[in-house]
């Protein structure tokens, strides 16, 4: 009893997210010690710059997750969303760019309604999660390439470009969005009764609903939340690279997944938080970069990855099933 107290402890909890915080120096002092460079000031700065965009993805995903769901859409949502904002603040064409600020509307807007025709049919018509977002993912990636006849799109306004690439105090402008976004995300899952909402009915679906609480309309919400931040990302993308490109955010929804289940958020539901998630996001990032510096191909780094996912939800549920035999 004692033990099964401890285990539901927030000391317990608070112990396991520094098990990940050890892992993530752990990796980084491998990455140090096979290549001398890894640890240039300059280097970490790029670690945080490479880990906001697909950071702020994981904190939509992780609630999603939370609840037991899961939302392959959102790499498509991205590329739509980066195809529209080039479409949006080019000059290339006859019309005027519009403001950042109405692009930025846009993008969430588009964001919104993808999350919410994700979450209509996952909460109200019950349809699996799995066959509704792979649905989306594919409309999101026609629509990419619809928007502009599958064309990249260059000439964006300066001011449009400005907002993913300026500094301030030695770190770029992604980071803060990424910040932003991830304290937002720890104010609604921990000091908010919609956090608690999800967690219960990660938890326990049915129990949640018998207690009350509107089930349909809380997991719809969710997927509100993960299809803007994908939206979010797509319009930073960008506004990052100078251009639209319609194959853009290709595989950035498994990132996103694997930096929640890395940083302690079980698939099934109801457990881990958005800090652990942050670390997962560093992790990949430092794993990624390590091999960057170190000439590894990319195709020995997807392979790396699909084996970190693995092994991080195996861990997952060898400690779901001790929990439950205790």
């Amino acid at each position: 009893m004692q033990q099964s107290t401890f285990k539901n402890s927030k000391w317990f909890k608070i112990i396991k997210q520094l098990g990940i915080v050890w892992a993530l120096l752990v990796l980084v002092l491998i990455m140090a010690c096979l290549k001398s460079t890894f640890l240039k000031p300059a280097n970490l700065l790029l670690i945080l710059k490479q880990s906001s965009l697909t950071g702020i993805m994981a904190v939509g995903m992780a609630m999603v997750i939370i609840t037991g769901g899961i939302d392959l859409s959102v790499g498509s949502v991205l590329a739509t969303c980066t195809m529209i904002a080039s479409f949006c603040t080019t000059s290339s064409y006859s019309w005027e760019p519009m403001s950042v600020f109405m692009t930025f509307v846009i993008c969430l807007f588009v964001g919104a309604l993808f999350g919410l025709l994700n979450g209509f049919f996952i909460s109200y018509l019950d349809f699996a999660p799995f066959i509704v977002t792979m649905s989306t993912l594919s409309i999101g990636r026609g629509i990419a390439l619809v928007v502009t006849n599958g064309r990249s799109v260059f000439n964006l306004t300066e001011e449009f470009i400005a907002v993913a690439n300026t500094s301030w105090l030695g770190l770029s402008s992604l980071v803060y969005y990424w910040l932003v976004v991830v304290i937002l995300g720890v104010f609604i899952t921990r000091k908010t009764v919609y956090g608690k909402w999800l967690y219960a009915i990660g938890g326990n679906q049915d129990a949640t609903r018998l207690s009350g609480i509107n089930v349909r309309l809380t997991k719809m919400i969710a997927y509100v939340i993960s299809g803007m931040c994908a939206g979010l990302t797509g319009l930073l993308m960008c506004s990052r690279t100078t251009s639209g490109q319609p194959p853009v955010g290709d595989g950035d929804e498994l990132n996103a997944i694997a930096s929640c289940v890395i940083g302690g958020i079980s698939m099934t539901g109801g457990s881990g938080s958005l800090i652990g998630t942050v670390v997962g996001v560093l992790i990949l990032t430092v794993i990624s970069n390590g091999f960057d510096v170190m000439g590894v191909p990319s195709n020995y780094q997807k392979i790396m990855k699909g084996i970190i996912i693995l092994i991080a939800v195996y861990i997952d549920r060898v400690s779901k099933r001790r929990q439950q035999r205790i």
